[in-house]
């Protein structure tokens, strides 16, 4: 009878050794990414479906779960979910239950959409903010009317910026009573810590904008609340230098990014997960190991095979997946086995139900 390590695709090892990224023990390196799939209820709501689509991919080492909203005014889509409610709380509990009882560990992802969003997905007189009065360019899917262009935000003023820092720290409060075993904060695709990080959405003229320190202080803010509420060694941030997704633009995406990785260094948070930089002049792997000294967990169009070589690099202590755990909820067993992965079908990414979440099947031995 084989051993599972005598089991492994060669050339695979790598990603099977055991980790620790702050306070939370992975058995292998293989990250399931964090994706909006819109399946929670219409109130933000996580539901039975989510509980079984996350237990189905728990012998990943880490999951992150998808960009949750800390409060309703940072919802960007439909069906996404929140992490503000006690509803939610015990909802989600059921969800790191399924994980833990699996074996696994699972992370939240903080995610506060700031003007990326439309008042047709959000409650009644929720009002859509950002650091500047702004409009994001490009629409959004709503249930009741279709394609919405993006909301003009109104700018927050600098006392509510300070009341949404505590909505981050309070946020990571109610992810630990959730179950979960850490928080990551979304600072990419143009929601609101990019927001005020960019310089083309930052037109500031108080402590949060205009200087690079200014710029980065409110993602350096939500980072040191939820570390003082949780401990920094449960806390990660996840970045992608030169991504303009969303209309954001900044003069200098690589310094920007380069204050943000040397301030969350200073807070001593416990990792950063790192998309490959878009643009050829940034090597945002690069980027990150020479300003951040915790650990790095590598994201964006990785095969099993390149990740296995990213990691004997020494690029970064972990890799994440995000489409190829779409199809295959037993990704780990299939990279660790050499077995065949599975494609996914792309118009049921974002729909409700079942198809496209939780019927993808595992391999067949």
């Amino acid at each position: 009878m084989q051993t599972a390590k005598q089991e492994t695709l060669v050339g695979a090892e790598p990603l099977f050794s055991p980790v620790r990224i702050g306070a939370i023990e992975l058995a292998n390196r293989i990250v399931m990414a964090p994706m909006t799939r819109n399946r929670a209820d219409a109130d933000g709501t996580p539901n039975d479906l989510m509980v079984e689509h996350y237990a189905a991919r728990a012998e990943a080492g880490l999951i992150v779960a998808e960009g949750t909203w800390p409060s309703v005014t940072g919802q960007a889509y439909c069906r996404q979910p929140g992490i503000q409610t006690a509803e939610q709380i015990a909802a989600w509990r059921k969800v790191t239950d399924a994980v833990h009882e699996r074996g696994g560990k699972i992370v939240l992802q903080i995610m506060h959409s700031g003007r990326i969003g439309s008042h047709r997905i959000k409650p009644e007189g929720v009002e859509t903010v950002a650091p500047s009065a702004i409009q994001a360019q490009g629409e959004v899917f709503t249930d009741a009317a279709g394609m919405q262009p993006y909301d003009m935000p109104r700018a927050l003023t600098t006392e509510e910026v300070e009341a949404v820092v505590e909505e981050h720290r309070q946020a990571a409060i109610n992810a630990r009573e959730a179950g979960f075993d850490g928080v990551e904060l979304h600072c990419t695709s143009g929601y609101l810590p990019m927001q005020f990080l960019c310089s083309g959405t930052n037109q500031r003229s108080d402590r949060y904008g205009g200087s690079l320190e200014n710029r980065v202080r409110f993602a350096a803010e939500c980072l040191q609340a939820m570390s003082d509420a949780i401990g920094a060694d449960r806390v990660g941030f996840r970045i992608n230098p030169g991504n303009t997704y969303n209309d954001t633009s900044d003069e200098d995406s690589a310094a920007s990014h380069a204050g943000l990785l040397q301030a969350a260094a200073r807070i001593g948070v416990a990792f950063v997960h790192i998309m490959r930089a878009p643009v050829a002049e940034i090597d945002a792997f690069a980027l990150a190991r020479e300003h951040f000294n915790g650990c790095l967990i590598l994201n964006d169009s990785f095969e099993p095979e390149s990740a296995a070589e990213a990691l004997r690099e020494g690029q970064g202590e972990a890799v994440s997946f995000a489409r190829h755990f779409i199809a295959n909820p037993d990704l780990v067993t299939r990279i660790r086995k050499g077995l065949a992965l599975a494609r996914f079908d792309r118009k049921t990414i974002y729909t409700p139900g079942p198809e496209g979440y939780t019927d993808y099947p595992v391999a067949a031995e």
